[in-house]
């Protein structure tokens, strides 16, 4: 798959055009070190990667069955990381009871100097709108830390019910899910098209 193959894109009302395309290990693993060590990445829990360590745990996962991790662009340029795996057989096995049709969702916003105001809001919504784009999906879940109350708000803000705290062996974690019908309610509340 090209780097340059667009998997899913929506237009944002208010800050235009969001696209997701494959991550490639080595093309992109300058880039994504930027973003994983940077002091704002500290739930990702890469703060101490090198290079080296950014491309191994990319390229382990493009070769893993079950998770998937992509590039988000915002105006065509590179603005997010984006991963999906599947619960049942990563992250979250015997912590909950796995549905059909769940898949487990990680993003990481870009560091920006000049921050624009409903970015990170337009980021989730693309990811979500990105992985219900696939009929087969569900349900999303998530496992967000405890600690990282930004992200719980923005959870919510697209539809996500918390259901309860999950101790994992790097984090205590808020275990939440989000249905098809419960994404499009939230987002057809704030008027976003997705």
């Amino acid at each position: 798959m090209s780097t340059t193959e667009l998997l899913f894109s929506r237009t944002d009302t208010e800050l235009g055009s969001f696209a997701v395309r494959p991550l490639d290990p080595f093309a992109d693993a300058e880039l994504l070190h930027g973003w994983v060590t940077h002091p704002k990445a500290s739930f990702w829990m890469m703060q101490d990667a090198s290079l080296p360590d950014v491309e191994r745990e990319y390229m382990r996962i493009a070769a893993h069955e079950h998770h998937q991790a992509f590039i988000g662009l915002h105006e065509g340029r590179p603005a997010f990381l984006m991963e999906t795996y599947d619960p049942s057989e990563l992250e979250l096995v015997g912590l909950y009871d796995a549905q059909p049709g769940d898949v487990g969702m990680h993003f990481l916003v870009a560091p920006s100097d000049t921050p624009l105001h409903g970015f990170t809001r337009a980021v989730i919504t693309t990811v979500m709108a990105a992985i219900f784009a696939d009929p087969t999906t569900e349900r999303v879940v998530v496992e967000p830390d405890v600690a990282n109350t930004a992200v719980h708000a923005l959870n919510e803000a697209v539809g996500f019910v918390p259901e309860r705290q999950v101790t994992k062996p790097e984090k205590e974690a808020l275990l939440s899910f989000c249905t098809r019908a419960q994404f499009e309610a939230a987002t057809a509340v704030q008027g976003v098209s997705i």
